[in-house]
C-alpha cells in the first residue's frame, strides 16, 4: 500500500502498479500504435505517390510522431489515465495527490517515455521502476504522477458469531486502546473461521490470542468463560465503540476516546499464532473523534457468575458455539 495525502490532509491508501503489470499494459498500448501507425503508412503511401521523396519523409516522419507520442497523450488525457492496455490490465494513472492527471501530466509522461521506453527499449523505465518504491519511471517522477491498481481483490469477511447473551456488557469497561491491530485481525479471522478448524487446534489458537488480549487490557480473563466466548465479547465491545465513535452527533474531532482503538495508539507489532495465513490491514480512513460527555468508562471487575450463566461456563443456549 501506499498512502498519499490530499490537499484536504485526507491519507489515502492505493496500490501502486508494479513492474510486471505496467509492462504488460505498455506491450498492448505499443503493439495497438503500431498496427494504427502500419496501416497509416500504407494510406499514406499510397496518397501521396505523387509526392517527391522529401515530402513522403517528412509526412512519414509526422505521421510515427503522431502516432507513438501524440496519441498516448490524447488518449491518457481524455481518458483520466486510461490507456488500451492499463485498461485491460486494471491500472490507472493518478496524481501523487490522488486526483485525476491533465494535459500536463500526460505531456510530460509521454515526452519522457519517447526516452526512456522508446529510444531505451524501455531498460530505463524498467530500472527506474525496480529503484522506486512505488514503481514509478522517470515519467511519473517528473509528472508528478503514480500508476495505480484500479481493480483490487476482495477480501470476503467470514460471519463473526455473537458472544453468548450472559456476556453482554461485560467488558464495557476494558481498556482497548493498547491492542494493536494485527491482534484484532488475528482475532476477527479466528472467529470467522473457528469452526473450520481442528477443535483441538482452534481451542489452542483461542487460549493463545485470549491470552494475548487479556494482557494488552491488562485485566486477566473471567474465570469460567471459554477463550473463545471472551474473544467474540470482548470484538463486540470493541465494535459497539466504534460504532458510538462513528454516530456520535456534535463530537469534536481529537483524540481517540478511552478504551478506543487507533493505529497510532498500537504499540509494536503482532504476531498471529501458527496456522493463521499473513494478514494485512484493510485500507481505512481513520478519524479520530472524542468520546461524548455521557459516555463514561468503568474499570473492569471480576463479576460473579449471574444466576441466568449456565453452570460450568458453558455457552447455553446460543447461536455462539466456540470450538470443543
Amino acid at each position: 500500500m501506499s498512502e498519499l495525502v490530499t490537499g484536504e490532509a485526507v491519507a489515502l491508501e492505493l496500490r501502486p502498479a508494479r513492474l510486471p503489470s505496467r509492462a504488460l499494459a505498455v506491450l498492448l498500448d505499443l503493439t495497438v500504435a503500431m498496427l494504427v501507425y502500419v496501416v497509416l503508412t500504407i494510406a499514406l503511401v499510397a496518397a501521396t505517390a505523387s509526392l517527391d521523396d522529401a515530402a513522403q519523409i517528412a509526412v512519414s516522419i509526422a505521421t510515427s510522431v503522431l502516432v507513438l507520442v501524440g496519441a498516448p497523450i490524447a488518449v491518457e488525457t481524455l481518458s483520466h489515465g486510461r490507456s488500451l492496455g492499463k485498461l485491460a490490465c486494471g491500472l490507472r494513472v493518478v496524481r501523487d495527490d490522488g486526483g485525476p492527471i491533465r494535459f500536463r501530466h500526460a505531456l510530460v509522461r509521454g515526452g519522457i517515455g519517447v526516452v526512456e521506453i522508446l529510444m531505451t527499449f524501455g531498460v530505463v523505465a524498467c530500472i527506474a521502476s525496480l529503484v522506486s518504491a512505488r514503481g514509478r519511471r522517470l515519467g511519473d517522477v517528473f509528472a508528478g504522477t503514480l500508476v495505480v491498481r484500479e481493480r483490487v481483490p476482495v477480501v470476503r469477511t467470514g460471519f463473526l458469531p455473537p458472544p453468548p447473551p450472559w456476556l453482554a456488557g461485560r467488558f464495557s469497561g476494558l481498556d482497548l486502546s493498547a491492542v494493536p491491530d494485527g491482534l484484532w485481525l488475528a482475532v476477527r479471522q479466528y472467529l470467522s473461521r473457528m469452526q473450520q478448524l481442528d477443535p483441538q487446534v482452534g481451542w489452542a489458537m483461542a487460549e493463545r490470542l485470549a491470552s494475548d488480549l487479556s494482557a494488552r487490557t491488562g485485566t486477566p480473563v473471567p474465570q469460567g468463560v471459554p477463550p473463545a466466548a471472551y474473544l467474540a465479547g470482548v470484538m463486540q465491545e470493541r465494535q459497539a465503540r466504534e460504532a458510538r465513535r462513528a454516530f456520535a452527533n456534535g463530537a469534536a474531532v481529537g483524540g481517540p476516546a478511552a478504551g478506543g482503538v487507533h493505529p497510532a495508539d498500537a504499540p509494536g507489532s503482532y504476531e498471529p499464532p501458527a496456522g493463521f495465513p499473513p494478514v494485512a490491514a484493510p485500507p481505512t480512513a481513520h478519524v479520530a473523534q472524542t468520546a461524548p460527555a455521557h459516555e463514561t468508562v468503568q474499570t473492569a471487575q471480576p463479576d460473579e457468575p449471574s444466576s441466568d450463566r449456565p453452570a460450568g461456563g458453558t455457552t447455553g443456549s446460543t447461536s455462539f458455539v466456540p470450538p470443543a
